[in-house]
């Protein structure tokens, strides 16, 4: 925006604008920080939430219960997802510094962590939360199009029976999977994906009562109910080293599955404005979002493993537990498809608000970062379209050059788990409200700390060796 001074310009970045400064414009059309009126509702937070949360990795919980069994299994399950929940309402506390309703707003995670703590955390917190989301960007690339490739698999042994091996490469799904990326995209900001969220969230009830209703199915089947009270057997294939390994790795897959609180903040930043506030609104989004999210997941894990035992693949839709009906295997996974297409965006938006944010600042001068395009839902600029299109080139090349990233995107998620979802939370809520070190409750949120901080030690551990295993036969481009 370009203010006369004397015949001097001075251009104002898009992302600083205020009201106080007199730069507002129509004030019923702004927030109490300048910029746009945000719209965001308990549904739409609900919906970003779930995106985020139930992905396809529920699919995968039937082999994490399988490694555990039926007591630590769905206990395991219902402790992280009351962690999960309960650090989720401390970081909701922190969008505001000083009053929850008029306090200054934080705009990103990285934002909360600067007004609460500052110093070296603030770029502790920005490396791990963005090499984590960068990571989850690949590894959606990878199941997208591990899912796609059922599809054709799926209709394969339909036709030519379950010997046919129905191999193919995964490559070019990736790439067709790139391709609708770089469309959705251009999106300008995380409020206004929240229809592709909306669809993104039924998918994922679609696909995972799919998943359910098959393992039920097989439960009937098979007249009982398989597993044992301790998880799978040490003995022929499986070696009690690998009963260790696998067993981290299930713990740190269910605790991690759990995991939305890198984009947290982010979310409660499309919430409107008060009354009630938007901590309150984030609350009781969370509240839903993790009860729905922990029914599915216990429905989904334990019915697979009833169905399964000791042999649940490590993906119910994709590992073809399940072969017919061939047509209802293809609509679950078009679902994860859509599903990923929307959790994508949903993970990457705060990254690309990072970038452009950083860019405007940086050469607020600049025609070609600022100058844009409307097109419908579409804000189009040569910046956004270059750099975001990049972003998404490049996370498709990783995806396909390493095929095992499932595994390295595990150790992100382990890596990140400890201090996005419980230390920072943890620490700028006591920061924020005083909490006395040697209190009740300050000593009991440090206890919970160092619990959750040797669980992802331990998840690391576990994905290190899955790693390395992975490396021993790694082939690159050999999707």
């Amino acid at each position: 925006m370009a203010v006369g001074n004397g015949g001097a310009k001075k251009v104002v970045a898009p992302m600083e604008v205020s009201v106080e400064a007199g730069n507002g414009g129509d004030e019923a059309w702004m927030d109490d920080d300048g910029r746009p009126r945000r719209s965001g509702t308990f549904w739409t937070a609900s919906a970003h939430i779930i995106t985020a949360v139930i992905g396809s990795g529920v699919l995968s919980l039937a082999w994490a219960i399988a490694q555990l069994g039926w007591v630590a299994g769905p206990a395991v399950m219902l402790l992280f997802a009351a962690v999960i929940y309960y650090t989720s309402t401390l970081l909701a506390e922190c969008y505001r510094t000083g009053d929850p309703a008029t306090g200054k707003r934080n705009y990103t995670y990285m934002d909360a962590v600067r007004s609460n703590l500052g110093g070296p955390k603030v770029i502790f917190c920005g490396v791990i939360q963005y090499a984590n989301l960068v990571g989850v960007a690949i590894g959606y690339t990878i199941a997208s199009s591990i899912s796609m490739r059922a599809i054709r698999r799926a209709d394969c042994f339909h036709a030519n029976g379950h010997a046919d091996p129905c191999k193919s490469s995964s490559n070019p799904y990736m790439i067709l999977f790139g391709l609708v990326q770089i469309v959705f995209s251009q999106i300008p900001d995380f409020d206004q994906i929240w229809w592709l969220s909306i669809v993104a969230a039924v998918m994922s009830f679609t696909y995972s009562g799919i998943g359910l209703s098959l393992g039920i199915t097989q439960t009937i089947s098979n007249g009982g109910i398989k597993g044992s009270l301790t998880g799978i057997s040490i003995g022929v294939g499986i070696t009690a080293t690998q009963k260790v390994w696998r067993s981290l790795q299930a713990f740190g897959d269910i605790a991690f599955a759990y995991s939305f609180s890198n984009i947290l903040i982010e979310i409660q930043d499309t919430i409107r404005a008060p009354p009630p506030s938007e901590a309150k609104v984030m609350k009781q989004a969370t509240r839903l979002s993790v009860a729905t999210t922990t029914v599915f997941y216990m429905l989904c894990g334990c019915m697979g493993y009833a169905a399964f035992g000791d042999a649940a693949p490590d993906n119910l839709l994709t590992g073809f537990g399940f072969y017919e009906p061939f047509w209802l295997l293809d609509i679950a996974n078009v679902a994860i498809v859509v599903h990923l297409v929307g959790a994508y965006q949903v993970f990457c938006q705060p990254i690309f608000a990072f970038v452009e944010r950083w860019a405007a600042s940086t050469w607020p001068d600049s025609v070609f970062i600022s100058r844009e395009f409307r097109v419908g839902p579409f804000a189009l600029s040569v910046f956004r379209l270059t750099w975001r299109s990049a972003f998404v080139c490049l996370t498709t090349v990783f995806a396909m050059l390493l095929p095992f990233f499932g595994n390295v995107v595990g150790l992100l998620g382990a890596v990140s788990f400890w201090p996005l979802t419980v230390y920072f939370p943890v620490e700028m809520y006591i920061r924020q409200r005083g909490v006395p070190g040697r209190s009740t409750q300050g000593i009991c949120l440090r206890m919970l700390s160092v619990g959750c901080l040797i669980v992802s030690i331990a998840a690391a551990a576990g994905s290190i060796a899955n790693v390395i295993e992975a490396l021993k036969v790694y082939k690159p481009f050999s999707g």
